[in-house]
């Protein structure tokens, strides 16, 4: 009967080590310093709203990630919040290690949006699926997502 009270006590500590380590790691202050891809550093105080979870180093913008950085604005925006840097109160920051390529592929967020996703990082429940979208949109909110990640050191 001790080794069950153990287990648990255990399995308590565990659960709370991981929540604390997931409630703290959206607050990081992600910056990278290379010049040439710097043009802004933007913080939560820089935002319409004071819900952003990370501060960013936001690049020059061209191509396709101009087209998917208007895409994400008016449609993903709402709760990823505006560049990506999260929104407290509706969704996680996509500019954060936990969405680097290698942990988050591109097909990951094509799915994401074409199927909505279970909550599994972050306490903000599950995504729906996002009507409207088409493959190729998705993929240029990817490139504008990407530039966005690499700016600060997000590979």
């Amino acid at each position: 009967m001790n080794t069950k009270y153990l287990f648990l006590g255990v399995s308590a500590a565990a659960a709370i080590a991981v929540f604390g380590f997931l409630r703290s790691e959206p607050s990081q202050d992600i910056t990278q310093d290379d010049p040439a891809t710097q043009t802004a550093t933007v913080t939560a105080a820089d935002t319409a709203t004071d819900t952003a979870m990370v501060a960013i180093t936001m690049p020059q913008i061209s191509g396709n990630a101009a087209i998917g950085q208007n895409i994400f604005e008016s449609i993903c925006a709402a709760c990823h919040g505006t560049q990506g840097v999260g929104n407290a109160e509706a969704g996680p920051p996509l500019i954060h290690k936990i969405y680097e390529p290698s942990h988050h592929g591109d097909e990951s967020f094509q799915r994401a949006v074409a199927n909505g996703v279970r909550a599994h990082h972050w306490r903000f429940g599950d995504m729906p699926p996002v009507e409207g979208l088409t493959r190729g949109d998705v993929a240029m909110v990817i490139d504008y997502i990407r530039a966005i990640q690499r700016a600060n050191g997000i590979n």
